[in-house]
């Protein structure tokens, strides 16, 4: 039996899990599919348990397209850089022309080290542009959207680490079939086990090495489920075996009921919300019974104002056309604006051998999360499956929450963990689950604390708590 750690969650602030913006005035994804869902759900929550009957996914010829996918260099990449990068598509449907879009960033000891499939939520949200370029990737844009720079604190320091588009529709990736927009999560599951299979043909060298999944928000869906998978598929495939050990999950959208009475906890612990407010949604709403929630709920949900703040980080300022200024974090809340410049140039798409010109690359799909059909209201079960497979973590009052749901015990009490001679957080070991808290951090955990989640990072890939005493 493989021995998973599953990490479900290392981040502080998870203030509007509800409202998943990706630095984007107005552009709720994970807000507005909710609120769908709601519409059509009954009252009774349908679980993400799946019946597997395993046929043989697609496996299409690799020959030659790692070589191909070779990145020499990226446009404006700083000197001195000595790591391998590879980038490109790997068809998981060719009758439908469905092609997922990947970046590989090597570590400098790639032979010896893990691989990593980092995922991004939304859903419909770039994990390249998002999680690469913005969080734990080797660079970060610069303000002129032309350059690049090193971002010390990348993953790829500790592991190799693989970003994937996903689904069909965000960002780089795509299908020749319209049809394939309207998607769900039984589908995004079913084209990354099928990427993974394909991709491990491309990278022959990484079929038996250690995988680890980690990713954020909606990958709170999409990692479970993944995992889940890959590991009723290894028992019965007579294609590849992944050899997963570990899922590490932050800012884990998990389970709706915990979600909405957590975050309205959260906004009251942070002085966000009234005594009043808070006390007469405690009273009223019962958020088991969505979308038949009472009117005297739906009148005090009402009267929850947080005003105009950035969602991801509530001490930070928005990016606007007056000011660029940092967070207290240092970082620039404009960087998402660079992002999406840098990969929207021509000659920026060509090194990464973007094939479908002209591709204009979003930092999350609108349509895609519009268009979401399957959305489970809670994939506990499946992470209590993973549990029995497993040794784990899952935001802040939210997780709390959802761990209790978990009904598993404690095995090292809740301690602060230092990293650089500071407390970098809090972490609780369970049996088979680990929740850890990172000090000072957004939304977005390696952009805004990034010496702090390359340490998390460093734990959870060596199966250990993060330190206890100062170091």
């Amino acid at each position: 039996m493989t021995n998973i750690a599953a990490l479900v969650s290392f981040s502080l602030l998870c203030l509007l899990a509800t409202a998943h913006c990706y630095g984007v005035k107005g552009n709720n994804p994970l807000a507005r599919l909710i609120e769908a869902q709601n519409l059509k759900r009954p009252s009774t929550f349908r679980k993400a348990v799946r019946n597997v009957e395993y046929s043989p996914v697609f496996v299409g010829s690799q020959d030659g397209l790692k070589e191909a996918d070779k990145v020499e260099s990226l446009p404006g990449q700083p000197d001195g850089t000595t790591f391998e990068q590879y980038s490109g598509y790997v068809t998981v449907d060719p009758v439908a022309g469905r092609a997922l879009f990947y970046y590989l960033a090597q570590s400098e000891n790639s032979s010896s080290q893990p691989l990593v499939l980092w995922l991004n939520g939304g859903p419909g949200c770039s994990s390249f542009g998002n999680g690469a370029m913005m969080e734990l990737g080797p660079f970060r844009v610069n303000s002129d959207g032309k350059t690049l720079s090193q971002n010390k604190y990348a993953w790829n320091n500790e592991a190799n680490m693989l970003f994937l588009e996903s689904p069909a529709g965000v960002g780089f990736s795509y299908s020749n079939t319209t049809s394939d927009y309207v998607t769900g999560d039984t589908k995004t599951a079913e084209d990354a086990y099928t990427f993974l299979i394909n991709w491990l043909e491309r990278f022959p060298e990484y079929q038996t090495r250690d995988f680890y999944i980690a990713g954020e928000s909606y990958a709170g869906h999409y990692i479970p489920q993944l995992a889940q998978l890959i590991l009723q598929n290894n028992k019965i495939t007579n294609q590849t075996v992944i050899n997963l050990k570990g899922i590490a999950i932050g800012n884990a959208y998990v389970d709706q009921l915990t979600q909405y009475s957590g975050s309205y906890d959260y906004y009251w612990s942070h002085a966000l919300l009234s005594d009043e407010i808070h006390e007469g949604i405690t009273i009223n709403c019962n958020f088991s019974a969505i979308p038949n929630v009472t009117e005297a709920c739906i009148t005090y949900l009402q009267e929850v104002d947080l005003g105009d703040i950035f969602p991801y980080d509530i001490y930070a300022p928005w990016c606007d056309t007056s000011s660029g200024s940092p967070s207290t974090s240092g970082f620039d809340p404009c960087t998402d604006n660079y992002i999406d410049t840098y990969l929207n140039t021509q000659l920026v798409q060509t090194s990464l051998h973007v094939t479908v010109p002209p591709k204009s690359w979003a930092s999350c799909n609108d349509d895609i999360y519009d268009n979401w059909t399957d959305s489970p209201a809670t994939v506990l079960p499946v992470i209590k499956e993973l549990m029995n497979n497993t040794d784990g973590v899952v935001p802040v009052t939210t997780t709390r929450y959802a761990i209790d749901y978990l009904q598993t015990s404690v095995k090292t009490p809740w301690y602060p963990w230092y990293t650089q001679a500071e407390v970098g957080g809090y972490a609780v070991g369970y049996e088979n689950l680990t929740f850890v808290t990172v000090r000072g951090s957004g939304h977005f955990v390696p952009s805004y604390q990034p010496s702090r989640g390359l340490a998390l990072f460093s734990s959870f890939l060596a199966g250990e708590l993060p330190p206890s005493g100062e170091n």
